[in-house]
């Protein structure tokens, strides 16, 4: 039967099902979040710039060939403002597992809360990435067989794809040698039907493996959910961390995404290791109970109602005063009255106006300020984060921040915020942590912080600046400098509040130091209450 020729038209039936695998294989893809180009590029920018990234990809390259392609997956279902899924039938079966992964990534509980933080915002997602990096390295060892079980699969369809192709392949040899004849020489007959023999082999091989790496994936669905909730969970945390330490320094999500990648990473890097990292909470806490009094603060406020008075100012006018100007007979007299200033009004007890020159916050670095407190929280972490609220304050009102660092007297350093420019956040960092330590005294640090207000008056006739004295000791100043001080404070017309932090009784008492200089003086006994000082955020 072999030596017999056949024909052309019967052989094309018979190889008619591997012609068509071979003429149209099924497009197989490696990724399984559909991704546009730009967000293509997206991934490849970050993963050039991210050395940790780099690392990570390279460690789980030693577990899993694809790797690069999990960790692109992982980013991009990140990044995306809605990540959309390839349907599983199209995945290359070598990457089924990613599937899994991302799958469980995004049905997640703590995905949404993810997402809300790295959707658009390149750094972010990447953080997330490297945040699963140990969730992903388990995770592929425990879906070692799955992965080996899909990676036979994808190897044996592509065996059986190659040998439909050598099946068209014979096919047109085949039909080369009838040469427009419709018989086929009975050696190129065979050689067809040989292909086409081994092509169902392939073909049943593949199934074969299909089912074995299926049923491998089923086994291995509840440890990948598992893992991918703890590795959505981690993930979440730490860009949640990493946005409220933002905040907490003042840096508002607009700047950080304007931030090329490594000057981020290096203030992330920064604001997590620092001296105050660990007070990040607090430094935030201060910074929202400022605004929250900036927002109930009005210049010259109407406060506490005492009394009725008489004057002009029409938004205090009491109801039957107004009720005058109903009669059209009397609506002269009310404009008498008006004019000679006899209105009854309402009289009030309200707090003082803010001041228009600068803020400048003198805050004690002595060794002593390295004490804790109640819960923990160290006198210098206080009152750092009451300075740095000032420095929103300052900014909010468009006034100049000045920053005075001191302890002994040889000890003192200046840091300055214009309030028409922005205040870079690294200058506002080495402001926080720097820390001089030795003793304390107040007669430089005041003195500089008043040559500051005269400069500012001489230059700008910028008056109503503000000083905040920040301590937890007292000491002596000589009779020369307060006579200097007193003169200078009337002249300029600025005030100074003190703020005294868990201080003996008597530094704070009738006609101490502190209590002589300062025209307003708080003490703070429970560091862990930030509202002890909240109306200092009113009145300045």
């Amino acid at each position: 039967m072999d030596d017999e020729p056949e024909r052309l038209d019967a052989l094309t039936r018979q190889a008619g099902r591997w012609l068509a695998l071979s003429a149209a294989p099924a497009e197989r893809h490696t990724t399984a979040v559909v991704a546009g180009p730009y967000d293509r590029v997206a991934w490849r920018d970050v993963y050039a710039r991210s050395a940790a990234l780099r690392e990570l990809s390279a460690q789980l390259l030693t577990r899993h060939a694809h790797a690069p392609d999990l960790l692109a997956d992982v980013f991009l279902c990140a990044y995306q403002a809605a990540p959309r899924l390839r349907e599983r039938a199209v995945m290359a079966p070598s990457h089924l597992v990613h599937h899994q992964v991302v799958t469980a990534l995004t049905q997640s509980p703590d995905f949404a809360a993810l997402h809300r933080e790295t959707a658009g915002d390149a750094y972010a997602a990447a953080m997330a990435v490297l945040a699963q990096g140990s969730a992903l390295r388990g995770l592929l060892e425990r879906s070692r067989e799955a992965r080996e079980r899909t990676g036979r699969a994808d190897r044996a369809r592509q065996e059986a794809e190659a040998a439909a192709t050598a099946v068209g392949e014979a096919l047109r040899q085949a039909a080369e040698e009838a040469d427009g004849q419709e018989e086929v020489p009975a050696p190129a007959a065979a050689a067809v039907r040989r292909a086409a023999e081994a092509a169902r082999e392939a073909e049943e091989s593949a199934r074969r493996e299909d089912g074995a790496a299926a049923r491998a994936m089923a086994a291995a669905v509840p440890g990948i959910r598992s893992a991918a909730r703890n590795a959505a969970s981690a993930a979440a945390e730490a860009v949640r961390q990493e946005a409220a330490l933002m905040r907490a320094w003042g840096v508002d999500a607009g700047e950080t995404e304007r931030m090329p990648f490594e000057e981020r990473a290096r203030l992330a890097e920064r604001l997590r290791s620092g001296r105050l990292a660990r007070w990040a909470e607090l430094i935030g806490r201060f910074r929202q109970m400022a605004a929250g009094e900036r927002a109930r603060k009005v210049e010259h406020a109407t406060g506490e109602l005492v009394g009725v008075t008489l004057g002009d100012d029409l938004s205090r006018v009491i109801p039957s005063e107004l009720a005058v100007l109903g009669v059209p007979e009397l609506r002269a007299v009310f404009a008498a009255r008006y004019a000679a200033g006899e209105l009854m009004l309402y009289d009030s007890r309200g707090e003082q106006g803010t001041g228009k020159g600068a803020v400048i916050a003198c805050v004690d670095t002595s060794h002593s300020m390295y004490a804790e407190g109640p819960g923990g929280i160290t006198r210098e972490a206080w009152s750092k984060a009451c300075a740095l609220a000032l420095l929103d304050q300052a900014r909010h009102a468009g006034r100049d921040f000045v920053g005075i660092l001191f302890s002994a007297a040889d000890k003192l350093q200046v840091f300055r915020f214009p309030g028409d420019r922005p205040a870079p956040v690294t200058d506002v960092l080495d402001f926080a942590e720097t820390f001089l330590g030795g003793g304390t005294d107040f007669q430089r640090p005041l003195g500089t912080a008043a040559k500051i207000l005269e400069e500012e008056f001489d230059s700008a006739s910028r008056a109503r600046g503000d000083i905040v004295l920040i301590t937890d000791d007292a000491c002596e100043v000589s009779e020369n400098w307060t006579r200097l001080w007193n003169e200078i404070k009337r002249r300029l017309d600025f005030r100074l509040f003190g703020v005294a932090i868990a201080t003996p009784d008597t530094a704070t008492a009738s006609g101490s130091v502190l209590e002589t200089l300062c025209d307003n003086l708080r003490t703070v006994d429970d560091l862990t209450d930030v509202h002890t000082t909240a109306d200092l955020f009113r009145v300045i």
